[in-house]
C-alpha cells in the first residue's frame, strides 16, 4: 500500500482506499493484512496508525485510521453515536423493487459447524438500518447507493440479500461468488470533528466495477 492509496491525511486522521481482498484484522492463517502495511502509513509519526472501524475483507474503499490515541477515542465516539456519514456503492445481482427507502431489519449472528458463521435477520438481534437509493439499472443488474445508519457486521450485504431480496454480486456468503470479486465499495466517508474541519474522503470506483455500472 502506497501514498496513492491515501485519500485524507492530517495530524489526527488518515483515510486509505483499502483494496478488496485485504483483511483489516490479521487472519488466523497468518496471511497478509492491513497490519503488514501500517509501517508504510506512519508519514513521519513514530506510532502506527490504528483502524477506527472495519471493512469486510472483500469490500474496498474508505477506511479511517487514527494517528494517536486521543484522536482514536474521539473518532471512535463519532462512529458510536452514529454521526459518521458512510456511503457505499454496490452492484446487485438483480433489480430491487422501488426507487429507494430505508431497510430496517435487526441482525443476529448464527453459526453452524458446516457453514461457519453468518448474519441473519433476527427480530431479537441488534437494530440495523440502511437507507438505499437506486442509482442505475443495466443488463438486469442494479447499481445501488447504501447509507448505513448503524454499523453492524455484514449489514449492507444482509440488507441487500434479505431486505431487498437481491444480493450483492460476488457475495460468497449471502449471494454467489464471482471471479471478479464482491461488488461492494465504501465510496465516501464524512466524519465530523468538534472545532475542526470534518474528515472527508472519497474513494474512486475500483477496476473490478468496470463494465458493470
Amino acid at each position: 500500500m502506497h501514498g496513492d492509496h491515501v485519500l485524507f491525511l492530517d495530524g489526527e486522521a488518515l483515510v486509505i482506499d483499502k483494496p478488496a481482498g485485504l483483511p483489516v484484522d490479521p487472519p488466523r492463517d497468518g496471511s497478509l493484512s492491513l497490519e503488514n502495511h501500517l509501517d508504510s502509513l506512519k508519514f513521519g509519526f513514530k506510532r502506527w496508525p490504528h483502524p477506527v472501524h472495519r471493512l469486510d475483507r472483500d469490500t474496498s474503499g474508505c477506511l479511517l485510521l487514527s494517528r494517536n490515541p486521543k484522536a482514536h477515542a474521539r473518532l471512535q465516539q463519532a462512529f458510536e453515536r452514529g454521526a459518521v456519514e458512510k456511503t457505499y456503492l454496490a452492484v446487485l445481482d438483480g433489480v430491487p423493487g422501488g426507487e429507494g427507502g430505508v431497510i430496517d431489519l435487526a441482525l443476529g449472528k448464527v453459526s453452524t459447524r458446516e457453514e461457519g458463521w453468518r448474519m441473519v435477520a433476527d427480530p431479537a438481534g441488534k437494530a440495523a438500518r440502511t437507507a438505499w437509493r437506486l442509482v442505475s439499472v443495466a443488463d438486469g443488474r442494479a447499481c445501488v447507493e447504501f447509507k448505513p445508519e448503524t454499523g453492524r457486521t455484514h449489514q449492507i450485504r444482509v440488507h441487500a440479500a434479505t431486505g431487498l431480496g437481491v444480493a450483492v454480486i460476488g457475495d460468497p456468503v449471502y449471494g454467489r461468488a464471482d471471479p471478479r470479486g464482491m461488488m461492494l465499495h465504501a465510496h465516501k466517508l464524512v466524519v465530523p470533528r468538534e472545532g475542526k474541519e470534518p474528515v472527508v474522503a472519497e474513494a474512486p470506483m475500483p477496476d473490478r466495477f468496470a463494465g458493470l455500472m
